[in-house]
């Protein structure tokens, strides 16, 4: 079965944020062969019991008042119809601390993955300058330490660099976030 297209999140399986599973989805009762197990912000627990149709047609969100993004964490020029399909309709991803997401040409970014040095060499080698950027200026990090602090990224042990594309114009925007010694 043909996972569903989100926008904001074109590959769910590569980041991490669906999986396969027998488990049933809580929302329709059925057993896809999928179950998301990224964030959601609702009443009740719901993590691992979510599948992705449930996500993508709203009907998870409906039946629980589920977000699946934390709208805190967008950006705030984004139109309030993109905010929706963001929150109700487009699985999140996990991060060490609150995710963050990025806008481009007046739309939001689609987040790709997380990603650790090796990922990053293999898949984006041509953004390994934009990372250790957001080493530099984002977290305060510098001369060897940053150094360290790239060829450490883990994309399951921290610290991590997270990647997005505009759909729009190509341009990727990333950030770091995740446990880290510096020493």
């Amino acid at each position: 079965m043909d996972l569903p297209v989100f926008k904001y999140h074109p590959d769910p399986l590569r980041s991490g944020s669906i999986q396969e599973s027998r488990e049933a989805c809580r929302c329709c009762g059925e057993a896809r062969g999928y179950i998301y197990t990224g964030p959601v912000y609702a009443q009740e627990s719901l993590d691992e019991s979510i599948c992705p149709w449930c996500i993508a047609d709203g009907s998870a969100h409906d039946k629980f008042d589920a977000a699946f993004i934390d709208e805190a964490t967008l950006p705030d020029e984004l139109p309030e119809a993109t905010v929706e399909e963001l929150v109700q309709r487009t699985p999140g991803y996990n991060a060490w601390q609150p995710e963050q997401w990025f806008s481009c040409c007046d739309d939001a970014m689609a987040f790709l993955e997380p990603v650790g040095v090796m990922e990053l060499r293999q898949r984006y080698r041509e953004l390994e300058f934009s990372i250790r950027g957001n080493i530099i200026y984002d977290l305060g990090v510098s001369g060897s330490a940053a150094t360290r602090m790239l060829e450490s990224l883990n994309k399951d042990k921290g610290p991590t660099a997270y990647i997005f594309r505009c759909a729009h114009c190509g341009q990727h925007k990333t950030y770091v976030d995740g446990i880290f010694d510096v020493s």
